[in-house]
């Protein structure tokens, strides 16, 4: 799965090709600022690029991407917040607009992490379970809209207890059932579904810059009631998500992430758990394996920077994963788990924010993957 092959890259490459014109001087300013870094620390820093990417889902994708991040009060003190927006359209007919966002008030007093994402695409579903096929059983065409919101308030030193609410509808869903496939068992929710969940959160955060974790701890639990009140099924949903960051030496650092996710009721196909995706079991595209629960571990070594004489911005990272999602924990089958590893490389794109934008090959039993994306993985 090829993602985001970056056209900054270019732009970087471009510049010894300067002349003196007023155009060629802003867009030699900006992209000075961005490879050398000249802001004050304290300052905010605003990053707007165009992306080419290419992947067996969607054929060529072109996007434009951007990235903001800030200290509350200008205070490095405090712990860095980031926006991530990113809007794209495929040869495939596949076009969408995504925005993540991680906010620190002063003296991260409050904590606001959430996403969105409006999108419509044709994805090919696999099925349910881990026995579910290599080969797609169905095209599914349909129109997205997700909203995930936690407003999280500090209890104690690192400890946030909050609200949060998910709001999904899938609409204009189609099922085309692939031609080896004909015939397929339609999932709940393939009609199409609206729902509002609603619970509480409890999260444990000492970590200093989210994009890129030097030491520290992060470990969220949380639970989304989904009632017939507020959409058309109910289940509820419990999310576990344990990450933990250990330097080695003066620039490595091990990472490692335990994540889990469970859910009991009636739930849609597009709300079970998912595997797959750019942060979590890179190799696989999100959704390659669903069911009620998952359950995913990664460890990954960062080498932040290389020691290379040459450079102090280049580094490096070897990771690996295995996953498994199940229908209960009686039919919980411990075999049958799939494997992700992989490489990658790394360049400091904000020196004094301590920023990299990373560069993942992925390797898993079905075929490889390619990341380029502005933070590392978790």
């Amino acid at each position: 799965m090829y993602r985001k092959i970056v056209f900054l890259l270019i732009l970087i490459l471009c510049l010894p090709f300067y002349s003196p014109t007023f155009s060629q001087n802003i867009f030699k300013k900006y992209v000075n600022g961005i490879i050398n870094d000249t802001s004050d620390i304290r300052e905010p820093q605003f990053l707007m690029y165009p992306t080419v990417a290419y992947s067996p889902e969607t054929s060529w994708e072109i996007g434009f991407s951007s990235l903001y991040v800030y200290y509350p009060k200008k205070d490095t003190t405090n712990r860095l917040s980031e926006v991530n927006a990113f809007t794209f359209f495929t040869l495939q007919n596949q076009y969408g607009l995504w925005l993540d966002h991680a906010l620190y008030t002063d003296k991260n007093k409050w904590f606001f992490l959430g996403r969105l994402r409006l999108q419509s695409f044709p994805l090919k579903y696999h099925g349910i379970g881990m026995d579910s096929p290599a080969g797609y059983l169905a095209l599914v065409e349909a129109n997205q809209i997700m909203i995930r919101e936690r407003v999280l308030r500090q209890v104690r030193k690192n400890l946030f207890f909050g609200l949060q609410a998910d709001f999904q509808r899938l609409g204009g869903v189609d099922f085309k059932a692939s031609p080896e496939n004909p015939t397929i068992d339609l999932p709940t929710g393939s009609e199409g579904s609206t729902n509002l969940g609603l619970g509480v959160g409890l999260v444990y955060d000492n970590r200093h810059n989210v994009l890129n974790v030097r030491k520290g701890l992060f470990s969220e639990l949380a639970i989304l009631r989904y009632t017939q009140a507020l959409g058309d099924f109910g289940f509820t949903s419990v999310l576990s998500d344990t990450r933990i960051y250990r330097p080695i030496g003066k620039n490595n650092v091990l990472a490692a992430q335990l994540l889990g996710q469970f859910t009991t009721g009636d739930v849609p196909f597009n709300q079970l758990a998912l595997m797959g995706g750019d942060n979590m079991m890179r190799g696989y595209y999100m959704g390659r394996y669903r069911d009620k629960n998952l359950l995913a571990f990664q460890v990954e070594n960062r080498f932040l920077p290389l020691p290379l004489g040459f450079s102090k911005r280049i580094g490096a990272a070897v990771f690996g994963g295995l996953g498994t999602v199940f229908p209960d924990f009686q039919k919980a089958s411990i075999h049958k788990v799939v494997w992700s590893a992989g490489a990658g490389l790394r360049f400091l794109l904000f020196p004094k924010k301590d920023i990299y934008t990373r560069f993942d090959l992925a390797y898993t039993q079905e075929g490889s993957g390619v990341y380029l994306f502005i933070g590392e993985a978790f």
